[in-house]
């Protein structure tokens, strides 16, 4: 992970103490660094890298909440303090669902958790910060610009996540802070939107309220407690209201169906595909991981009906290991 001191958000962008109801230096204390390192073997490595740097907050006595996808498969963590202290973690489970994982400190921190409050309360004009470790000087001063549903390409979706701007540049992990000083999510993302025909960055955070119904199983076995969702191992985008394979997972589910990047997915058990969001909630609603998922897809000018077997994205990752 880069030295605190070689970089800093702009100066205009900074959140000002005087801003804020609360004790800001105090809430930052509890974001942490995030650097982790994942096998070269591991089924994302490719994918997602095999060194991850990003965020952490403490929740608990030296329980951290990250964003999933930056210890997915690590073998080893490393926790980072803005006073620069470094404590190995374990990185305790990841929840595909929300997108949430758990890291527990293997040293101790001195550092007291970020109060979590209530992401449902937030709405679209709040003034929030998007923190990062390192304190004032590594944060943004920012707002809501927007509530709403949000699909991604890896088959993942929220209801409703959040999407703050100014951006964070070093988004991953960071926590989105309420005006009362309180956790209301968690930085997944940078997108870009059109703002009066230009274009502008916004990060896109996962809700606070997704964790409390997770976070026991979490803590206890690494993952949800729950039969898990179908997956496809498919990437896919919609363009002008048609789902479009963009990539598949090598030995998943598509691949081994030989679906390829340019099929267009018409139909979901006979039912007309028109979103990516639709195509989701459809497959999703199929069934627990396993069960077969009858596909209509065009191809090169051909249309045909294929059946692919689901499985659960979870047996094709590394379990993390405790040191």
């Amino acid at each position: 992970m880069p030295a605190l001191t070689e970089w800093k958000v702009p100066s205009a962008n900074q959140p000002r103490a005087s801003d804020y109801g609360f004790d800001l230096d105090r809430a930052l204390a509890s974001i942490v660094g995030l650097h982790s390192i994942i096998p070269s073997d591991a089924f994302l490595a490719d994918t997602l890298g095999t060194e991850r740097a990003g965020h952490g907050v403490i929740i608990d006595d030296g329980l951290l909440l990250t964003i999933g996808y930056l210890i997915t498969e690590a073998d080893a963590v490393w926790l980072h303090t803005g006073d620069g202290r470094v404590v190995q973690g374990h990185a305790l489970g990841f929840d595909s669902v929300t997108g949430f994982g758990l890291v527990q400190a293997l040293g101790r921190l001195d550092l007291e958790p970020l109060p979590i409050g209530s992401s449902a309360a937030s709405k679209t004009g709040d003034r929030v910060v998007m923190g990062g470790v390192g304190g004032r000087t590594r944060s943004v001063a920012s707002q809501i610009v927007a509530r709403q549903e949000f699909a991604g390409y890896w088959e993942y979706m929220l209801d409703d996540a959040i999407f703050t701007h100014p951006a964070h540049p070093n988004w991953g992990g960071a926590a989105l802070i309420s005006d009362r000083g309180e956790l209301i999510g968690v930085g997944s993302l940078q997108l870009e939107r059109d703002r009066d025909g230009k274009p502008e960055h916004v990060n896109m955070a996962v809700p606070i309220d997704l964790l409390k119904p997770v976070v026991d199983d979490l803590r206890k076995f690494g993952r949800v407690n729950k039969p898990a969702r179908p997956w496809l191992g498919m990437y896919s985008t919609e363009i002008d209201n048609r789902v479009v394979i963009v990539g598949v997972s090598a030995n998943g589910p598509a691949a081994l169906a030989e679906l390829k990047a340019g099929d267009v997915i018409l139909a979901i058990n006979g039912d007309k595909i028109t979103s990516q969001a639709g195509f989701y909630r459809k497959l999703w609603a199929l069934g627990a991981a396993g069960v077969d998922v009858p596909l209509t897809v065009h191809h090169e000018g051909v249309t045909f009906d294929v059946v692919l077997a689901s499985t659960d994205r979870a047996r094709l990752l590394k379990a993390p290991r405790l040191h």
